[in-house]
C-alpha cells in the first residue's frame, strides 16, 4: 500500500510504529562520540528545531494531524474510562510480550525484527551497562502498552509524544500548528498556561495525551520501583524530557524523578539495529526477572 493511501487511514497513517520513532531519532539526534546526552539544547535556533518537519514523509505528517486533533481532554477522558478498568484480558507479562508480537506492521519480515525482539535489544543494553534489575525490566516492557492497538485503538491514540490536555500547548511540540483543528483549541479555560491545574500541582494530577505510557503505567503501578514507573509513564513526554517544557506544573518529586526519565531515553531511542537477538537463549533469564517483580497473571 503507497504513502498517499495509507494517509486517508485514520487508524493507521503510519506505515509502521517505527516510523515514528525514526522520526523522533531526526528530531533528537544521539550525540557523537562520547558527548554527554543533553535534554534540551539552550542555543537551538526556532529555524533549525522547525527543520525536521519540513523534511518528514506525508505519512508521519498525517499521524501527528490527526493526533493534535484528536487527542483533547474530553478524549483522554473518555480513553481512560474504556481502558483502565483493565477488564480486557488476563496475561502474564511473558503473555503479554507474545501477544505484542503478533502486532503485524506493512513492512518487510526479512529486515525489520519484531517487537519483542527490539524490546530485547533495549533490555540487554541496559543490562551490559550494569544497571539495576528493575531497570533491565523497565527496558524490557515499557513499550507493552502498544498491545493497545491490538485492542482497536488507531496509531495516534498508541504512540506519540504524549502532551498535557486541558491547558495550552507548549509552542515546542512538534507539528503545534495542527493543534488548531483540536475542539479545545475554542474552550478558553484549556488554552491558559496551567488550564485546569494549578501549578505545581505535580504531574499525577494533570493529564497527558492518550497513549501506551499511561495504559501501561496502570497495568504495572503496584508492582515497580517509582524510577521505573516514572520512565513508563514519561518516557514519550518529550515535550518535557527533552525540551524542558511543563516545569510550572511539576513538584519537586517529579523534576526529581525525571532523572531517571532522561536516564532511559537513550535506551529508548538509540538501542535498536538489525542484530537479531537470541529469544530461546534469553527467555529463561528474563522469565525469572519477570517473576522476581511480578505475579503470574496481569488485568489488561
Amino acid at each position: 500500500m503507497s504513502n498517499s493511501a495509507k494517509t486517508t487511514n485514520l487508524q493507521t497513517p503510519l506505515e509502521n510504529l517505527d516510523e515514528w520513532e525514526d522520526f523522533l531519532k531526526e528530531r533528537y539526534p544521539q550525540p557523537a562520540g562520547n558527548a554527554p546526552f543533553q535534554a534540551t539544547n539552550p542555543n537551538k535556533a526556532r529555524e533549525e528545531f522547525r527543520n525536521y518537519e519540513t523534511t518528514a514523509r506525508p505519512s508521519v505528517r498525517e499521524f501527528y494531524r490527526l493526533n493534535h486533533r484528536h487527542q483533547s481532554y474530553d478524549f483522554v477522558q473518555s480513553r481512560k474510562r474504556e481502558f483502565l478498568s483493565l477488564s480486557r484480558r488476563q496475561m502474564s507479562v511473558w503473555e503479554a510480550l507474545e501477544f505484542l508480537n503478533t502486532l503485524v506492521d506493512d513492512s518487510d519480515p526479512d529486515t525489520d525484527l519484531s517487537q519483542l525482539e527490539h524490546l530485547l535489544q533495549t533490555a540487554e543494553q541496559i543490562r551490559q551497562d550494569g544497571h539495576p534489575r528493575w531497570f533491565v525490566l523497565t527496558g524490557l516492557i515499557h513499550d507493552l502498552g502498544k498491545i493497545l492497538c491490538l485492542f482497536g485503538e488507531p496509531q495516534w491514540a498508541v504512540v506519540g509524544d504524549t502532551f498535557p490536555v486541558g491547558c495550552a500547548w507548549s509552542d515546542k511540540i512538534v507539528f503545534h500548528e495542527f493543534f488548531a483543528d483540536n475542539p479545545d483549541s475554542r474552550v478558553p479555560q484549556y488554552q491558559t498556561r496551567a488550564g485546569v491545574y494549578e501549578e505545581g500541582c505535580g504531574l499525577d494530577k494533570v493529564h497527558l495525551s492518550w497513549g501506551h505510557d499511561e495504559y501501561l503505567y496502570h497495568v504495572v503501578k503496584h508492582h515497580l520501583p517509582e524510577e521505573g514507573l516514572y520512565m513508563i509513564r514519561y518516557h514519550s513526554f518529550y515535550p518535557a524530557h527533552r525540551e524542558g517544557e511543563y516545569t510550572h506544573l511539576m513538584n519537586d518529586r517529579d523534576r526529581d524523578m525525571f532523572r531517571w526519565v532522561r536516564a532511559f531515553n537513550p535506551y529508548d531511542l538509540y538501542t535498536k539495529s538489525h542484530e537479531r537477538p537470541n529469544v530461546n537463549q534469553l527467555r529463561p533469564f528474563y522469565e525469572d526477572l519477570i517473576a522476581e517483580y511480578f505475579p503470574g497473571q496481569l488485568r489488561w
